[in-house]
């Protein structure tokens, strides 16, 4: 998968990215103009107008956000409102849900001192298998700002990897109810990734800034090798903190009892998918443990290729006998070993494909 730099003002990095990525913005405007549709009965252009309503607050939290989508969009050649869409498309497809019938997969892993000396952090990414024809891997070169890099879906500037200050993110969509018009989960991604440390990511995501409810895997390495990973789940109502201090899973369901007390869980699948993969995760993490292995980035890469409980399993195979709304798999995997500089790729499932290399 070729890294793409970009580089310049907001306005010029979002145009690079549009005009490099024309292919895989259509995809994704393709992709989610059915979705939409499927799972909400929302037309493109109503989905368009409900994005809208997220713009005051992306201005107030970062105006430089509206740029780089505006470039975006004239790069790809389609309109503004086409990518703030697609970049609130959490916020329209999965924080009202009222019904049944549908689910967000992913498992997200993180583990620091004392269980490991690294900070790493690592996951797989579950959602509709044609979004791997939408894949972009992004370097972000921009001022007053860490270096950047994704992996996103074209059209979205904001989603799951980390900085050249140490600090890196996994993210875990949840079902819920409730959406506010604050600031969409895709560029409040973005933000976490534009931070320095974790106080200012923390910052960025406190206080009701977000619209959707969602989890966020956030790890931070010094370079002195000093460290930390913390698990937050993010909602329109606060944060909260969830999971033990040095080794932390998440999947597609809510732990916070107080986020809880605010929206409510809507993954019809959380029994028989979401909870099994977290408690499956957990049993491989006791037993490198228990086995005395040193956790690395070799660990990640047997953890996020585990098969049991297939189709359902960490590594996720579509399910052809499943409803539409069932087919989710595995798209793509990252690990990040955010001490040594250094993260993994692999595009495809992790049981069958290979991991490159990437630099921080």
């Amino acid at each position: 998968m070729k890294k793409h730099v970009l580089n310049g003002s907001p306005k010029e990095i979002g145009y690079q990215h549009g005009s490099i990525g024309k292919k895989q913005v259509i995809n994704s405007l393709e992709t989610y103009e059915k979705l939409f549709y499927g799972y909400q009965k929302l037309t493109w252009e109503k989905a368009r107008e409900e994005a809208k309503r997220h713009v005051e607050a992306i201005e107030k939290h970062d105006a430089e956000l509206i740029e780089e989508m505006e470039g975006v969009a004239d790069g790809a050649g389609v309109d503004f409102e086409d990518i703030l869409a697609l970049n609130a498309r959490t916020e329209i497809a999965l924080a009202n849900y009222g019904g049944k019938g549908f689910t967000d997969g992913c498992t997200a892993i993180g583990v620091c001192k004392p269980i490991s000396q690294d900070v790493i952090i690592g996951q797989n990414w579950d959602w509709k298998g044609s979004q791997s024809n939408s894949l972009l891997l992004l370097e972000i070169e921009q001022k007053n700002k860490p270096k950047v890099t994704i992996v996103t879906e074209g059209g979205m500037v904001g989603k799951i990897g980390f900085n050249d200050a140490g600090v890196g993110l996994c993210f875990n969509a949840l079902l819920t109810d409730k959406k506010s018009s604050a600031v969409p989960i895709h560029l409040a991604l973005r933000s976490v990734l534009n931070s320095f440390s974790l106080s200012e990511a923390v910052s960025k995501l406190k206080g009701g800034q977000v619209a959707a409810s969602a989890s966020m895997l956030i790890g931070k390495a010094e370079p002195d090798g000093e460290g930390m990973a913390v698990n937050l789940e993010v909602s329109p109502f606060g944060i909260d903190y969830v999971g033990e201090d040095s080794r932390l899973v998440h999947t597609n369901h809510i732990l916070s009892n107080e986020i809880k007390k605010f929206v409510d869980d809507r993954n019809e699948f959380r029994f028989e998918d979401s909870m099994l993969r977290k408690k499956r995760a957990e049993q491989l993490i006791a037993t490198s443990l228990a086995n005395g292995e040193e956790i690395t980035e070799e660990t990640f890469k047997k953890w996020l290729s585990d098969n049991f409980n297939a189709p359902n399993g960490i590594n996720h195979d579509e399910n052809p006998l499943a409803p539409e709304h069932r087919r989710m798999e595995t798209v793509f995997s990252i690990i990040m070993n955010l001490s040594k500089r250094n993260a993994f790729l692999c595009v495809g499932k992790p049981r069958n494909g290979d991991y490159i290399k990437l630099d921080i």
